[in-house]
């Protein structure tokens, strides 16, 4: 029996007329035979899982750089949260869950190290400029397997590039994950605020609390629920109009109370010059770069383009041990 087809059928069986079938997926850029166990969603999800960007993610910073702690969140926690906030409710909305997850485990591959903070600087830096969900489809399509790509199903890659609040996926599955990206990042970053010391709970705005509850699984079944409850039986994914400007207000109190706190980006400076430092040094000098990239260049691509790639790809601990070795003096003895 071929596993994947009576997949395929359940999915018929079983999800919503509006969920996405993989049996009905626009393909793949390259045509590959289809795998007699998985479905097309599945295997992105595989593929995804088993790619060296995503096993980088445990060591890029979310929101504080270089924080001392092992329970703040990396740029793989996310990741893991964001998926299993849209599972939930994708679950509810009996939408494809193999598609859901394939898209929230890769939306974020192409994130910088040092979070927000290094896409900021690299956006300065590349004449190209610089966006996460960009990068993170330029991941999947070109940088990784040595240059091949992971040769991902368009749905999948569509719910990468427009994860983003401008986005506008074009599957209600690639919808679930942008609302669950927000509702992920704004409560794990106030519970990472409270362990930092930069806020505590009771600095969140009462009317806000009174709504979404005090503490971090509350405010999570809250906006989950909300988006079920308004979205159920719809041919759309959406929060009520009254959670929303609560969801925006709470980014909004975030970015005024931890985002731009002195303490969160009191290493900034740092980082800046390090990426700035990085980038001129391997503009000039790109066979200083690993064999990959170095045969990204022999191929045509803009050095440029390149090196963004490389510093993008890094992790924090990585970046840092680089710099040290171009710009930091080795140790020595004199006999």
């Amino acid at each position: 029996m071929n596993i994947r087809l009576a997949q395929e059928n359940k999915e018929e069986i079983l999800l919503s007329h509006f969920a996405t079938r993989s049996n009905a997926s626009r393909g793949r850029a390259v045509a590959e035979e289809k795998c007699p166990i998985r479905t097309e969603f599945q295997r992105d999800r595989d593929r995804i899982i088993h790619s060296k960007a995503f096993r980088r993610l445990k060591h890029k910073t979310q929101v504080f750089i270089s924080p001392e702690g092992d329970h703040y969140r990396t740029r793989l926690t996310h990741t893991l949260e964001v998926n299993q906030i849209a599972r939930s409710i994708g679950r509810a909305l009996e939408l494809n869950e193999d598609l859901i997850e394939a898209i929230a485990l890769g939306h974020d591959l192409g994130h910088t190290p040092f979070g927000h903070n290094g896409e900021a600087i690299l956006n300065n830096l590349s004449p190209y400029g610089f966006e996460h969900n960009v990068q993170s489809l330029r991941v999947v399509e070109r940088l990784e397997k040595d240059g091949q790509g992971l040769n991902l199903t368009w749905e999948v890659r569509d719910g990468i590039i427009n994860h983003r609040t401008s986005g506008r996926p074009s599957t209600l599955e690639g919808k679930v994950v942008q609302l669950s990206d927000k509702i992920a990042y704004i409560n794990h970053d106030i519970d990472d605020g409270i362990r930092a010391g930069i806020l505590t709970n009771e600095d969140i705005p009462k009317t806000i609390r009174d709504i979404i509850g005090n503490s971090s699984s509350s405010r999570i079944n809250t906006f989950i629920t909300d988006t079920i409850k308004n979205s159920i039986g719809g041919n759309n994914v959406t929060m009520s109009h009254d959670m929303r400007d609560v969801l925006n207000s709470l980014r909004d109190f975030m970015f005024d109370k931890v985002y731009k706190d002195d303490r969160a980006k009191r290493e900034f400076g740092k980082i800046e010059n390090l990426l700035s430092s990085l980038y001129r040094h391997h503009k000039e000098h790109p066979g200083d770069m690993s064999e990959e990239f170095r045969r990204l260049l022999d191929e045509g691509e803009d050095i440029d383009r390149v090196v963004c790639d490389y510093i993008a790809g890094m992790t924090d601990r990585y970046a840092v041990k680089v710099y040290g070795l171009y710009f930091m003096p080795d140790n020595w003895s004199i006999y």
